[in-house]
């Protein structure tokens, strides 16, 4: 087995630059046609709008829940759903839910749609069960859940996770979607891999995610 087995909803110029411009070249710019410099050559200001507006729905802190798939382990036992815990609160998020349940497709399946239908809730993030033995049923149970997926986690978990495992990577289906407006983020079972996907990840995109995902038309 792989799987490392190891929503509250987030300039002009001065004086002396005026003396400096007497003494120096006509540039493009100062050929009389109205051309507005407040902008930059490289419409840097436009840039900074445009991303300012596209980050304007971000959530600043996330009400989270973790979830540990695991039949062997327990919450007293569970090194990789302490430490997306400690990623999340260290970014100040608040873990509003955490649990441990087994192996079993409708169990992750019930617990997961549970989870994304409370109010409190705008993340989840689980951790284990994304392996290729026949137990590893995490992604087979979030899968038909998801209203979108979002195929780039994945992807960058494994790049991301490359420099640490090698081609081992391949073994794990590490994914995330987004189910009724929550953003759903499915880890590997390993403490490692916990930390790697909350602290170079989901902590990074989260509150943007959350926000967009959340949005009513």
């Amino acid at each position: 087995m792989v799987d490392f087995q190891s929503r509250d909803t987030r300039r002009g110029r001065d004086d002396e630059d005026d003396e400096d411009d007497r003494d120096s070249p006509p540039s493009d710019s100062d050929d009389g046609g109205g051309h507005d410099d407040s902008t930059g050559h490289d419409g840097s200001d436009d840039h900074q709008h445009a991303d300012h507006g596209h980050h304007a729905h971000d959530v600043d802190s996330l009400g989270a829940a973790v979830v540990t798939v695991s039949s062997s382990r327990s919450l007293s036992e569970d090194p990789a759903g302490d430490a997306i815990v400690a990623g999340l609160e260290d970014a100040g998020h608040k873990v509003v839910s955490r649990d441990l349940i087994d192996d079993s497709y409708d169990g992750v399946q019930g617990s997961i749609d549970a989870l994304v239908g409370r109010g409190d809730v705008d993340v989840v993030v689980t951790t284990g069960g994304t392996g290729v033995t026949p137990d590893d049923v995490t992604i087979e149970a979030v899968e038909p859940l998801f209203d979108k997926e979002l195929p780039g986690f994945g992807e960058l978990f494994r790049l991301l996770s490359h420099d640490e495992i090698g081609t081992r990577v391949v073994g794990t289906r590490a994914t995330a979607g987004v189910v009724d407006g929550v953003v759903v983020f499915c880890l590997p079972g390993s403490e490692n891999a916990a930390r790697l996907g909350v602290e170079q990840i989901i902590v990074e995109e989260a509150g943007h995610l959350a926000g967009l995902a959340s949005r009513e038309e």
